[in-house]
C-alpha cells in the first residue's frame, strides 16, 4: 500500500489515510468505513475488542480493495482511520445515527452519554477532516479538468436478523443513473456474480458522503457494496480490487469522453 500526500493540495489529517493518484484520472476512490480504530482516550468506548472486530465497528475488506483498487486505476483514494462506532461519516451532520448508542444489538457505553459538546468534538476532530479531505480532492481534479466520479467502496454482512443475503455484489444509487446503469450492466455480464441494483440497501440518504459530495456537485457517482464474507482476507479483498478496476477503468473513461463532448471540448 503507497498511502502518502497527494501530489495536488489535499492536506494528510489524522483521521484520513490518503493513497496518493492522479487527479486528472476522473475517478476518486472513497472508503467511509475502512478502520475500526478508537483512540487510546476513547478507551474502545468500552466494548469488548470481538464487538469492535465485528461490522458494527468498520466495514470487513473495504479498506483492502480500495487500496488495490486506487492503485490499479491510478487514482486518489480516500479512508477514514477511525471506526464509525466513533462517529459515522456516512451520515449528515443531523442524522441522530451519527454516534450510535444502540448498533444490532449492542449498547456502546462510550456512547452512551455524548451530549452536543461531545458530538461536536468528535466531528472536529474525525468527521470534518475526512470532509475536507474529499472537497479538497475533488477540487484537484475539477482544476486538473477531470470532474471525479466518485466511487463509494462499503461492504455488507453475508445475512441479516437471520435472512442470508444472495448478492455478491450491490450498486446504491439514487437519482443520477450515469454511472450506476453503466456499472449495472457490465456487473450483469460477469456471469459468476449476482448483483444487487439498490440491494442490500437503497441508496440516496441525504446527507450522506455521496449526497454532500458527489450530488451536490453534480458529478457521476455510485456506492459499491461488496458481501463480507467474500472479501474477509487481503488477499479476497485485493482480487476483489483488481476485478472491479477492470470494470470500472473504461465505465470512467467513456464517462469522460461524454463530458467532454458536452463541454465542446
Amino acid at each position: 500500500m503507497d498511502a502518502a500526500r497527494l501530489e495536488h493540495p489535499v492536506e494528510l489529517e489524522h483521521s484520513v489515510e490518503i493513497v496518493a493518484g492522479d487527479p486528472a484520472c476522473g475517478v476518486l476512490i472513497l472508503c467511509d468505513h475502512a478502520s475500526n480504530a478508537v483512540p487510546a482516550d476513547y478507551a474502545d468506548l468500552g466494548l469488548p475488542k470481538a464487538q469492535l472486530a465485528r461490522h458494527i465497528g468498520y466495514d470487513i475488506g473495504a479498506a483492502a480493495l480500495s487500496r488495490r483498487l486506487a492503485r490499479e486505476l491510478g487514482a486518489p483514494a480516500l479512508l477514514t482511520d477511525f471506526s464509525r462506532l466513533v462517529i459515522d461519516p456516512n451520515r449528515g451532520e443531523d442524522d441522530p445515527t451519527l454516534v450510535m448508542r444502540l448498533s444490532d444489538g449492542a449498547i456502546v457505553p462510550g456512547n452512551a452519554r455524548a451530549d452536543a459538546a461531545e458530538v461536536e468534538r468528535r466531528l472536529s476532530r474525525f468527521y470534518r477532516p475526512y470532509d475536507r479531505a474529499i472537497t479538497a480532492a475533488v477540487e484537484a481534479g475539477i482544476a486538473a479538468g477531470a470532474p471525479p466520479a466518485i466511487v463509494s467502496i462499503h461492504s455488507f454482512t453475508p445475512a441479516w436478523k437471520g435472512v442470508p443475503r444472495p448478492w455478491h455484489v450491490g450498486v446504491l444509487w439514487h437519482d443520477d443513473p450515469r454511472l450506476p446503469l453503466a456499472l449495472l450492466a457490465a456487473l450483469a455480464a460477469e456471469t459468476d456474480l449476482v448483483t444487487g441494483d439498490n440491494e442490500p440497501y437503497r441508496g440516496g440518504l441525504p446527507g450522506d458522503t455521496v449526497d454532500r459530495h458527489a450530488t451536490a456537485r453534480g458529478l457521476p457517482n455510485a456506492l459499491i457494496e461488496v458481501r463480507q464474507d467474500l472479501i474477509g482476507t487481503d488477499a479476497e479483498a485485493e482480487a476483489w480490487g483488481v476485478r472491479l478496476a477492470g470494470i470500472l477503468a473504461p465505465l470512467v473513461l467513456d464517462g469522460r469522453k461524454a463530458a467532454a463532448v458536452g463541454s465542446g471540448r
